[in-house]
């Protein structure tokens, strides 16, 4: 009886054995045709530099999150991020003709906003965050609004997208929840809000970097366009967080911007403001501060 016992265990072991083995090569193998990286593609540092730019990059993010942006009945025009009128132009050219933010006789610049109830806790936490940033280095102070006329007004609409500099009333700075609640992407648009954009749209981008235009997806040319920018006395920045990608609006998966003379430098990679950022808000507004 033991005995037949014993050739019925190990029978049963055998036949769970060999089960396990086709399982195996079922799910733990990818199969010809298999969206998985392959061991040459992951090894290989332009591919995966590529693929880990395409998902973290600041450009990246808005190029997802803006696919269907504009398409309300009652937003604004948006060309990539900013949303029109404006008068189209480091920091814009408006701030020389009264689009700042007014500066209060303590010294500070009190910026006040609105944060709209469509978000969840997490995600208010995350813009409380990006608007309390401004503070702790520069003289801008965004402030909960009480009774103020001109305020920010933070919104989930199609996307993620905000007016350049200060427009009067309740302008909307549009954080969508689909895509757009990353601590760097709420600084971008708030830059963008106090006055400043892209840094590869500045005036002397061409010392810094080349775009490949050929690459670029069709009708997203305006996304490179050159401003007569204030570029307020601060170099050209890879690390600032208004920097695109090396792949932003890539039509072929090729680069659209390349920076020189070092081609292989990193290029809008920023989760935050860099130093050159927080310098150029202080000298704009006159905060009294270095960075």
């Amino acid at each position: 009886m033991t005995e037949t016992h014993n050739l019925f265990i190990m029978s049963r072991l055998l036949v769970f054995t060999f089960a396990s083995m086709l399982l195996c090569a079922v799910h733990c193998y990818p199969s010809e045709g298999s969206s998985e990286i392959s061991t040459e593609q992951e090894d290989n540092p332009i591919y995966a530099n590529h693929l880990k730019e395409e998902e973290n990059d600041v450009s990246t993010l808005l190029e997802k999150a803006n696919k269907n942006v504009g398409q309300e009945l009652d937003e604004p025009t948006v060309i990539g991020d900013i949303a029109v009128p404006t008068d189209l132009g480091n920091a814009d050219p408006c701030t020389a003709r009264g689009c700042k933010w007014p500066k209060s006789s303590d010294g500070n610049v009190y910026v006040p906003y609105v944060i709209s109830n469509q978000y969840s806790s997490r995600e208010k936490t995350i813009i409380e965050r990006g608007l309390q940033s401004f503070g702790t280095s520069t003289c801008v102070q965004f402030r909960r609004r009480t009774n103020q006329r001109d305020f920010v007004h933070i919104q989930s609409r199609s996307g993620c997208y905000s007016f350049v500099g200060r427009r009067g009333s309740g302008q909307v700075v549009s954080l969508s929840r689909q895509g757009c609640i990353y601590y760097q992407i709420v600084q971008h648009e708030l830059l963008h809000a106090l006055g400043f954009n892209h840094e590869q749209t500045r005036s002397d981008r061409d010392q810094h970097v080349r775009i490949l235009y050929q690459n670029v997806i069709r009708g997203m040319a305006y996304n490179f366009r050159k401003i007569a920018t204030n570029n307020l006395g601060t170099p050209y920045d890879y690390n600032s967080v208004m920097h695109y990608g090396r792949y932003a609006f890539s039509s072929n998966r090729q680069p659209t911007i390349v920076p020189i003379p070092n081609s292989n430098a990193v290029i809008g990679r920023a989760t935050q403001m860099s130093r050159n950022d927080i310098i150029r808000i202080n000298r704009l507004y006159g905060c009294g501060r270095s960075g």
